[in-house]
């Protein structure tokens, strides 16, 4: 269970930082691994806790996403938590209505459909108003994690965002959002710019609420050609993590390592290696080797089994990750999917998984 020590010390010391170290690029002993949606349906317990809520008011109970972030933790040595929650709360903080519908996924009652819509949006979001339920699932975890490993704090990139609230919903061509780019340039940056300005304030407000790491997720980046991603993406990326760097030292919080993860966007490895972020999240269709040539020795680099990788036989399970972990290296590491957990996942191959990464690494390291 969840509980809330109100120590005047703060948070419980960790325990276990090899998560951090490798994202800043310091020296470990064995290759740190943890899930994106590790935190999810494939477990049944996760199964049993969402059963009788809404979805979204899931998201806003501090007490569900503390309890829903542990469960995995709870099954296997993960070196990393990553709080419950979802990257549509940010529209929704905008003022835009947000259903979660069964067998449909997020729908938007209202999306954006014409430039004056940006009018209906709130131009100034206090975060704290709007966003606290996050924090404080933030602040509840952390001290219920009690050390053991780092909670990542994450939330969507401003394309990725643009996109559901032009689209409505998921979208297999992202026509609707994109034709906003060539239609309407200035105020597809409008919203953009807006979104980043926010997003800057929330990942900040994720930090004073105790979150040790950072993931920024432009899950929509694949649906963009590179002159697209360079005009709209990708300063919008730089920004953010700039602007949350200074803020963070201007309110002497702690710098934490920050992670973007740009699905499918081969083309730009080499920008996101320097648009100021320690890590850089890679999906299953680079070849590790070609990442960290592009990437350079400045950065870390997280992923990239495929997914569907956990649908094998255990053994062979292994004996990928031992070839991953061949071609990353174990250094300046971290060991993760390319893309997030599916539902019909069996969750003793994902221990599988988490363990082959400690042992092969462990293994490699010593020889």
């Amino acid at each position: 269970t969840c509980s809330f020590s109100r120590s005047p010390k703060g948070f419980p010391k960790l325990k276990n930082d090899t998560f951090l170290r490798a994202a800043r690029g310091e020296e470990t002993e064995h290759t740190p691994v943890w899930c994106m949606r590790q935190a999810g349906r494939y477990l049944p317990e996760f199964r049993e806790t969402r059963a009788a809520q809404d979805f979204f008011a899931t998201c806003r109970s501090p007490k569900l996403c503390c309890e829903l972030t542990l469960q995995p933790l709870r099954r296997f040595p993960l070196d990393a938590a990553i709080i419950f929650s979802d990257i549509l709360v940010v529209p929704q903080a905008l003022g835009m209505e947000v259903v979660m519908v069964p067998g449909k996924g997020p729908t938007f009652t209202e999306p954006l459909k014409e430039v004056e819509d940006l009018l209906k949006l709130r131009q100034k979001v206090d975060v704290t108003a709007e966003l606290g339920y996050v924090f404080q699932a933030i602040t509840l975890t952390r001290h219920s994690l009690e050390g053991r490993v780092p909670l990542i704090g994450f939330s969507g990139a401003p394309w990725t965002l643009m996109s559901y609230m032009i689209e409505g919903g998921g979208s297999s061509t992202m026509a609707k959002a994109k034709s906003w780019l060539y239609r309407h340039p200035e105020a597809s940056h409008q919203l953009l710019r807006l979104l980043a300005d926010v997003i800057t304030d929330y990942l900040v407000g994720q930090v004073a609420a105790g979150a040790q790491a950072l993931q920024l997720f432009e899950s929509h980046a694949g649906h963009l050609g590179p002159e697209q991603f360079q005009d709209f993406a990708l300063p919008y990326i730089r920004d953010i993590a700039q602007a949350v760097k200074s803020k963070l030292k201007e309110e002497a919080l702690p710098l934490v390592p920050m992670i973007i993860f740009a699905k499918d966007a081969h083309y730009a490895l080499r920008d996101l290696a320097h648009a100021g972020y320690e890590v850089v999240g890679l999906d299953w269709t680079i070849r590790p080797q070609e990442a960290r040539a592009q990437t350079g020795k400045d950065v870390t680099l997280q992923g990239n089994l495929d997914p569907c990788a956990l649908y094998a036989p255990k053994e062979k399970i292994g004996e990928l990750v031992k070839k991953m972990l061949e071609a990353f290296g174990t250094q300046r590491y971290i060991a993760n999917l390319g893309h997030g957990l599916y539902p019909d996942m069996n969750p003793e191959h994902v221990g599988a998984f988490v363990e082959a990464v400690h042992a092969h690494s462990r293994h490699i390291n010593k020889h």
